[in-house]
């Protein structure tokens, strides 16, 4: 069993995993309010490492593809969508970033631009539930008058 205590920052390895989740010595932490918290307090450094900070204490954190997730999409193809990341913030997508990645993982740019976040299934689900089939057969996203092509990067 995970050596995880309250927050689990003092404890062994702790990993952001793909599927949005957070994890000590790989077990999952179940309780969700330490997720938050963890997801609230990661830092990106400069030279591109993870940081959890809470408080005075410090833990490097294995980012296993982004440092961020986004769980929810909200708004729609005329005002334009709103996503939702896992430390609970909310800002304009920018549809310019979108792209499609390996097993067709869709990402954006988010935190102004400065990191890549991977869409987790039920956010992508309900995107893509706006997205029409352009003229080559793609997939178009339709967004405040614009249609964003979404391709394979």
């Amino acid at each position: 069993m995970a050596r995880a205590g309250f927050t689990a920052i003092s404890s062994g390895k702790i990993k952001f995993g793909k599927d949005g989740r957070w994890y000590s010595d790989d077990e999952l932490v179940p309780n969700r309010a330490i997720g938050r918290l963890f997801s609230r307090a990661l830092q990106v450094l400069p030279d591109g490492r993870a940081r959890l900070e809470l408080g005075e204490d410090r833990a490097d954190v294995i980012i296993e593809d982004t440092p961020w997730v986004v769980t929810a999409v909200e708004g729609g193809p005329q005002q334009g969508f709103t996503v939702v990341l896992n430390d609970e913030t909310r800002e304009p997508l920018d549809p310019a970033t979108l792209r499609i990645g390996a097993e067709n993982v869709l990402y954006c740019r988010v935190k102004g631009g400065a990191h890549e976040a991977r869409w987790l299934r039920p956010a992508y689900y309900d995107l893509m539930r706006h997205a029409e089939t352009g003229p080559g057969g793609e997939a178009v996203l339709p967004v405040g008058g614009r249609r964003i092509r979404l391709a394979a990067a």
